[in-house]
């Protein structure tokens, strides 16, 4: 059989209960002086029935030792001791086994809980007021005024500590939902980061993606060309391979480029910066390289330190990120297609960037879209503060625009969590 030790706060609770018992037994003396009419019906020291009351309170201090364990059986055995003492002939003084049963009663409530301690509560009030009943009627008291004081006896031996207990219960109880609910707080926030951490390892996947499409469509372009070259233009076709070269060599530097943007310690000591606004003119002329026609224009201040100093450097990047979707989508649906690039920062608190594509030459072949680069420049934009539309032209082609607000603005969103 499982034995289960006694804590320490029970046996102290249980030698306060006996220390207190036995100091009233005591004091019996001090209040038969105060009280000379009641001097007879209190035991007197060292008497048989005082030694009785030592014992029934003892035994009470050990059935306290096991309140935790069975807190309504506790309950209704100290509670036995009020009528066993009054049996032994301690009278008046039977009121000091009433200290175990208020700390009983009160143990009872806190562990159970008041609906399931009630009966064993309603059981141990009967025995106090049956012992107080027994030494009233000794007394040659009157009826109403036995049931009154065994009443009163019962009642606020063990209704006042379940009471107490009941208020204490409650309390703990708030205290209690208070530390669940923080930690609901805490775990719904945790819960949230990892969804978080999902969705940017989502958006690295995309950023990635258009990466390796943006520079893959243009190899595709080139590598094409390539193959009717390399008979008839070897030249050109040894300039085709330079330019496939070339793009493989941007594949790559862009790729570190946005491993660089995603490290929290901003990446190793020498590593290629992310791409800006100023990094424009180099993409459209990689991807005239490439075999697009595509031409940028700018309205206002151009690509340098003014620039670089309006939007932060996620905006930016992001607006690189869009262009150059933008130019992929137009080689792998419009080839051939003439493109602009108009990057509009006259007003000093947004700069604009819009591309434009024409319609394609009728024989030019073309590939149906995924629809996630449109998706992923959404994110962009939204993630940065920016405005973004697209759609088709008037004449057929197809027109991104993007609107970055500037940083004096203060709706540019330093997270690192950019859509990329």
């Amino acid at each position: 059989m499982t034995r289960h030790p006694v804590r320490t706060v029970d046996a102290l609770v249980a030698a306060g209960s006996w220390g207190l018992s036995v100091t009233v037994l005591l004091c019996l003396p001090l209040l038969a002086a105060g009280e000379p009419a009641s001097a007879d019906s209190l035991p007197a020291v060292a008497g048989a029935a005082w030694w009785a009351g030592l014992a029934l309170v003892s035994v009470q201090a050990l059935v306290l030792l096991r309140r935790r364990r069975a807190p309504r059986s506790v309950l209704v055995l100290v509670a036995a001791g009020a009528p066993a003492a009054a049996l032994a002939g301690m009278d008046a003084g039977t009121g000091v086994t009433s200290v175990a049963v208020i700390v009983a009663a009160f143990a009872a409530v806190l562990l159970m809980g008041v609906v399931r301690a009630l009966p064993a509560a309603a059981a141990a009030a009967f025995l106090v007021g049956s012992a107080q009943a027994f030494v009233s009627w000794s007394e040659a008291g009157a009826v109403l005024a036995v049931l009154g004081s065994s009443v009163v006896q019962g009642v606020g031996t063990v209704g006042l500590p379940l009471a107490t207990a009941v208020f204490v219960r409650a309390r703990r109880d708030v205290v209690t939902a208070r530390a669940e609910q923080a930690q609901a707080v805490v775990r719904e926030h945790d819960a949230l980061v990892q969804v978080a951490v999902a969705r940017e390892r989502t958006a690295t996947a995309r950023e990635l993606h258009d990466i390796a499409a943006h520079h893959l469509s243009g190899i595709t372009v080139m590598t094409g060309a390539l193959g009717r070259q390399i008979d008839t233009d070897p030249e050109g076709a040894k300039r085709a391979v330079e330019q496939v070269r070339h793009q493989s060599k941007a594949m790559l530097r862009d790729l570190r480029s946005l491993v660089t943007l995603l490290r929290e310690d901003g990446g190793p000591t020498g590593a290629t910066a992310p791409e800006t606004l100023s990094s424009l003119p180099a993409l459209v002329e990689g991807a005239r390289r490439a075999g697009t026609d595509v031409e940028l224009t700018v309205l206002g201040p151009g690509p340098g330190d003014v620039l670089d100093g309006r939007s932060g450097p996620l905006a930016q990047f992001g607006a690189y990120r869009t262009v150059q979707e933008a130019l992929a989508n137009a080689a792998r649906h419009a080839p051939g297609a003439r493109c602009e690039v108009v990057l509009d920062t006259r007003d000093a608190r947004t700069t604009r960037v819009r591309v434009v594509n024409h319609p394609a030459p009728a024989d030019a072949p073309t590939s149906p879209g995924t629809g996630y680069g449109l998706v992923g420049m959404r994110e962009r934009a939204s993630l940065t503060g920016a405005h973004l539309s697209y759609g088709p032209t008037e004449d057929g082609g197809w027109c991104v625009d993007l609107s970055l607000p500037g940083a004096q603005a203060g709706t540019d969103h330093p997270d690192p969590g950019h859509g990329g």
